[in-house]
């Protein structure tokens, strides 16, 4: 009777807990927030006027640290034993699946850039035969092309305008991006084959690297949409530049957190070169960011490059 309730599988049954409901809840109230601050930048006066931004954070600092206390146990889990190297699979299985879903997110941005970019002037539609051998007039309004012309001028980038002055020159401060992302990716790698050869120095210092990197990406971002010559509301080129761009920024913040918490694990002892999942994930994640980016380069920035503004 006493090994009753003793396990005898290599799988981890996980333990009661709350996070799950208290994250769907957080994320709830965030995204309640963010539709109130939203309808009042439009005019709109709600149930609770001016406090959208409020309830948007307040739902963000409950999603994080929602998010520190579930990911604390994970930790502790893992220490006590419950990552069997099946479980460790099984993990593997799931970020797999998750950077491929994360594909897909960024080829909807590269679909809506390349759309635009290709049909400049939209696509005309073709004209209808009618039963009678008549032949109906094509409506181009219906698709938007009309308007889709008049933005753009008919080719792509797009003619200047008061909302379009030009675009970046990818050979200035993109190229220092694309290199400090390439560096950081070598540096990731750095720590990873020293947690391998349980070279501990070798991890901290390479995380810290990688770290302060992907810290200067975001610094240098900030500064190039700040001196940007065209503006996201009102035009094409803007809106598909900043939602492709902005989005992978977001993903450089968001990686960069997860290798300092890798670090901060390092410094604890925590990896060791047979149990690390935890730094290979983010390692994984990084270089996900760094190979989007590649491509976000190659096809905006360069390939999709014009006059560059003068300022």
């Amino acid at each position: 009777m006493a090994d009753s309730h003793a396990k005898h599988h290599d799988y981890h049954l996980v333990d009661p807990s709350p996070w799950p409901v208290l994250a769907s809840l957080g994320a709830f109230v965030m995204a309640v927030g963010g539709i109130i601050w939203m309808r009042s930048l439009g005019g709109a006066e709600g149930l609770f006027g001016a406090r959208g931004p409020t309830v948007f954070f307040l739902g963000l600092a409950s999603v994080a640290g929602v998010a520190y206390l579930w990911w604390r146990d994970v930790v502790r889990e893992a220490h006590k034993g419950d990552h069997t190297p099946v479980v460790q699979l099984h993990l593997r299985y799931g970020m797999i699946l998750f950077i491929a879903s994360e594909v897909m997110f960024f080829v909807a941005w590269f679909w809506a850039y390349f759309d635009a970019a290709l049909f400049p002037s939209g696509v005309t539609p073709l004209p209808i035969t009618l039963p009678d051998g008549t032949v109906a007039p094509s409506d181009t309004s219906v698709l938007g092309l009309v308007g889709r012309n008049e933005l753009t001028g008919g080719q792509w980038p797009p003619v200047a305008s008061d909302a379009f002055h030009g675009t970046f020159d990818p050979w200035g401060l993109p190229l220092v991006n694309t290199l400090i992302l390439l560096l950081s990716g070598t540096t990731v790698t750095w720590a990873h084959h020293a947690l391998l050869e349980n070279d501990r120095k070798g991890l901290v210092w390479g995380l810290v690297l990688t770290v302060l990197l992907g810290i200067s990406f975001t610094a240098l971002q900030a500064y190039e949409y700040g001196h940007a010559a065209f503006n996201y509301a009102g035009h094409i080129y803007g809106s598909t530049f900043f939602m492709a761009t902005g989005f992978h920024g977001a993903h450089v913040i968001i990686g960069t957190i997860f290798l300092f918490v890798c670090l901060m694990r390092a410094l604890k002892g925590h990896f060791t070169p047979k149990q690390h999942f935890g730094f290979e994930a983010a390692a994984w994640y990084w270089h996900f960011v760094d190979v989007v980016w590649l491509f976000l380069f190659a096809c905006i920035y360069v390939w999709g490059a014009g006059i560059p503004a003068t300022h």
